[in-house]
């Protein structure tokens, strides 16, 4: 079974067990909140509405309240030296969809439970049967491959001659005729 559902001025077809992020709503986060503005109901005998189907509703599960992505608008005009950059940020609701109801019914499905971290039992002092926290080995040393033996290097019998000195960039050399 799906429906189509009107909210914040947009048009959603959901499922059961979706995830949607719509325009932000009333709702604290964990608790159920019912849109009643339903178009269509689908299934094996679909139901259009007129606008909306009379007795149709959603029931999803408020997730979490966010802001969107950052939405900039920018203007310049050429050669005026004038430039406009203007933002903002959509305020967002997450939302899983628990159930579609019909003929007024009201919601069956409560929030999901939080999961729950299981404690951790703080050891008691005295006690050495306590499980102690594994320690780290030390990684295995690799066997070094030894470098072949350096070839000496041939000694040139003679020096080379130093490098002669370029005049530096932008001077003028003047020779003068003595």
């Amino acid at each position: 079974m799906f429906a189509v559902i009107k909210t914040g001025g947009r048009q959603y077809r959901v499922v059961p067990d979706d995830v949607l992020e719509i325009g932000k709503i009333a709702g604290d986060v964990g608790t159920i909140v019912q849109l009643g503005e339903v178009l269509l109901v689908g299934g094996d005998s679909p139901v259009l509405g007129a606008p909306t189907v009379a007795g149709a509703t959603v029931a999803a599960e408020v997730l979490q309240h966010k802001r969107g992505p950052k939405v900039i608008s920018f203007k310049k005009r050429r050669r005026k030296n004038s430039r406009r950059k203007r933002g903002y940020r959509d305020e967002i609701t997450v939302l899983r969809i628990t159930e579609i109801l019909t003929n007024d019914n009201k919601p069956t499905i409560g929030p999901r439970p939080k999961r729950e971290k299981p404690p951790i039992a703080a050891p008691v002092d005295g006690d050495d049967e306590a499980p102690k926290a594994a320690k780290k080995k030390a990684p295995a040393k690799k066997a070094v491959a030894k470098k072949a033996a350096a070839k000496p290097r041939a000694k040139p019998d003679a020096k080379k001659a130093p490098a002669k000195k370029t005049a530096a960039k932008g001077k003028k050399v003047i020779k003068s005729e003595a």
